[in-house]
């Protein structure tokens, strides 16, 4: 076999089996073949190694995530018999294959996923509520204020109504309206009010995928949002406001004190930022402040959330365990350390109380709280690294 360019030619042999006819059209390196065979074995222990005793155990969670897409995939609202039956059927197979390893782990893992699917169903057929379809004004609306939101130019609360009517309501069973007053205006949170305003159905999505503003207030129990128009009276209740609103109030009543005397001493976004920190009212900082933090990706220092509960559990975990081993005698008769732990998850708990108990703040809460029952356990006292 001769190949020629220009003036210059290089000759070669056949590669034996090309002539005759057999063996591969294409040719592959010696040490590919190896390679190809050492990988996959390679995959093929890490494979054995995923599915060994034990090591299923956290694909649930991402088969329980599954299940919840589904769910709001699905082209229309499913109705809570079939999740359950579904959920039932699937619990009962599951149960009956223990005995059988691969079918077991398959059927626990479709089981997982109709308990995510389940999960979303049960929890709309629980917070179903009206919601406002078309916009109406003069509105007169009564009830218990649940939320108040202090920002840089209104306030915002939330009215659990009593009664609502006026306007063309479509619907008079609205459970709670969200409302923009005049800033300084709005009442404490427990009072009980009455008013004029206007209301709008919740807001769509401004773009195809962006947020949904209407679904994250359907999920708050809110059917209409809009405007006070002019003043807001408080009034006697006409009926009890109930032990979680009274414990709401109690609890704003303390959170904005706290916001209170730290302002005072610190004006300005200094002291909003030092509050925010603490009571996880974050509305009084400036639009300015705020958007330079969006924009250098600070913002998330103002959501509390695992660094905040760390460095909290950490500061009183220490401190305790140290004035306590001060006491040579105490300390080696006692378990200061779980003593010690106790008073961390105490200071966590209220922390979490103290902030308004956002979602962030609830799943720091939950991991900082699994970190403490390991100090009681086992003795090790370690957080993640998660902020």
């Amino acid at each position: 076999m001769v190949e020629q360019s220009g003036v210059r030619a290089r000759a070669a042999t056949w590669r034996p089996g090309l002539a005759a006819g057999g063996g591969p059209l294409l040719w592959w390196p010696a040490g590919f073949a190896d390679f190809a065979r050492t990988a996959a074995q390679r995959l093929w222990g890490w494979a054995l190694a995923e599915v060994a005793p034990g090591r299923l155990v956290p694909w649930l969670a991402i088969a329980f995530g599954l299940g919840t897409v589904l769910y709001f995939a699905a082209d229309q609202e499913p109705s809570p018999w079939a999740a359950a039956g579904a959920l039932a059927a699937a619990s009962t197979a599951a149960i009956v294959a223990r005995r059988r390893p691969v079918a077991f782990q398959l059927l626990l893992a479709i089981a997982t996923m109709t308990a995510g699917f389940a999960t979303g169903t049960f929890k709309r057929a629980l917070i179903a509520h009206p919601v406002l379809q078309a916009a109406t004004s003069n509105v007169g609306i009564s009830g218990f204020i649940e939320t108040r939101d202090e920002r840089e130019r209104s306030d915002r609360i939330v009215v659990r109504v009593s009664r609502i009517d006026g306007g063309r309501l479509e619907t008079q069973e609205l459970e709670r309206v969200r409302l923009t007053v005049r800033r300084g205006t709005a009442p404490a949170v427990g009072s009980f009010i009455k008013l004029k305003a206007r209301l709008t159905p919740p807001l769509e999505p401004l773009r195809p995928g962006g947020y949904d503003f209407g679904r994250d207030m359907y999920f708050q129990g809110i059917g209409a949002s809009g405007f006070s128009l002019g003043a807001i009276d408080t009034i006697e209740a006409r009926e009890p406001k109930g032990a979680w609103l009274a414990y709401a109030s109690f609890l704003e009543r303390i959170r904005k004190a706290i916001d209170q005397r730290i302002r005072a001493v610190l004006p300005g976004d200094v002291g909003s930022i030092a509050s925010a920190l603490i009571t996880g009212l974050n509305d009084p900082i400036s639009t300015p402040v705020t958007n330079a933090m969006i924009i250098s990706s600070l913002v998330h220092v103002l959501s509390i959330s695992g660094y905040h509960m760390a460095v909290i559990a950490g500061i009183v975990f220490f401190t305790v365990r140290a004035l306590l081993a001060l006491i040579p005698g105490f300390a080696s008769r006692h378990p200061i350390k779980k003593w010690a732990a106790f008073a961390a998850l105490i200071a966590t708990t209220l922390y979490l109380l103290l902030s308004g108990s956002a979602v962030a703040t609830q799943r720091s809460y939950i991991m900082t709280a699994a970190r403490i029952k390991k100090a009681f356990v086992f003795g090790d006292f370690r957080f993640p690294s998660n902020g």
